[in-house]
């Protein structure tokens, strides 16, 4: 018995074999199709005739989603839209380098921060000793102008309130916790009122959203909201009002339990308010339906 467990001896023929398969695996991986099936199965094949479902999406092999994306440390659409963003993403930098190229083209010299000016042999250059007037503080940009939505103290009352109420229907909140307590709550809401006022005031396309920042403790809030449904992953740039402002408090910065913030957020119109929404806090994360 224990001949027969002993490893069989190699051959050139069954060496020749094994090289001649690899080969043939790797010529077939350089021409294989892949994509996704609607029913979420991934498919490699050589033959456009050989994929075994109809609708099928076809993407490059680096491109495949992966197949269990809930069980990922960070959420697969956030993180392509993270990525997609960052400035230090080399293909994000490939542009801002052939802007610096055509400046430097044009004579322009970069230079280090706090680095000086070499002169000949490496001396530092001094500057001419002339009279000059006092420099003037640079002219300070003016503030965007808010939109006038005629709204009155009671009416705003009446959209914290409403924001709160619509918590027992369609539930969308953030809860931020600090020794063991509440210190932080971010909700959300739909109000169609409030969508027909402001679609009055300024052209949006969208569905507009409230949300109410309620502090219990001097915490720091930002709203870095990403809203993801499908293929689309937005997030409003903060103080524009046709995406993300506010109504009452600060747009951002840190919050004390007196600092009470009420705003909006205008969505793109590819995203489905009566759908099942994954709204993003930073990499906080919940699943909220705003038209059940």
């Amino acid at each position: 018995m224990l001949r027969m467990l002993r490893r069989p001896a190699s051959s050139p023929f069954l060496c020749a074999l094994a090289v001649a398969v690899g080969a043939g695996l790797g010529a077939a991986d350089a021409h294989a199709l892949s994509g996704v099936c609607p029913d979420g199965s991934v498919f490699i094949v050589r033959r456009a005739a050989d994929i075994p479902c109809s609708n099928a999406r076809r993407v490059e092999p680096s491109d495949v989603p992966p197949l269990r994306p809930e069980n990922l440390p960070r959420p697969y659409l956030w993180q392509l839209h993270q990525d997609k963003h960052d400035e230090n993403n080399p293909y994000n930098l490939v542009d801002r380098a052939e802007r610096m190229r055509g400046k430097l083209g044009q004579g322009a010299a970069p230079s280090e921060p706090g680095s000086a000016n070499p002169g000949a042999g490496g001396a530092e250059v001094q500057p001419p000793q002339v009279a000059s007037a006092p420099p003037t503080a640079p002219a300070t940009p003016p503030a965007p102008r808010k939109l006038d939505l005629g709204l009155t103290d009671g009416e705003l009352r009446d959209l914290f309130y409403l924001v709160e109420l619509s918590q027992q229907s369609a539930p969308a909140s953030f809860v931020e916790e600090a020794g063991g307590s509440e210190a932080l709550r971010v909700s959300f809401a739909h109000s169609q009122a409030f969508e027909t006022k402001l679609r009055a005031a300024t052209p949006v396309d969208g569905t507009v959203v409230l949300f109410s920042v309620q502090p219990a403790q001097r915490q720091r809030f930002q709203p870095n909201f990403t809203f993801v449904q499908g293929e689309t992953a937005y997030r409003p740039q903060p103080g524009s009002a046709r995406q993300l402002d506010v109504l009452v408090g600060k747009l951002g910065g840190e919050l004390g339990p007196e600092d009470l913030t009420l705003g909006y957020a205008v969505l793109p119109p590819s995203i489905d308010p009566a759908r099942p929404v994954d709204l993003y806090w930073d990499d906080r994360r919940i699943a909220v339906t705003f038209r059940p």
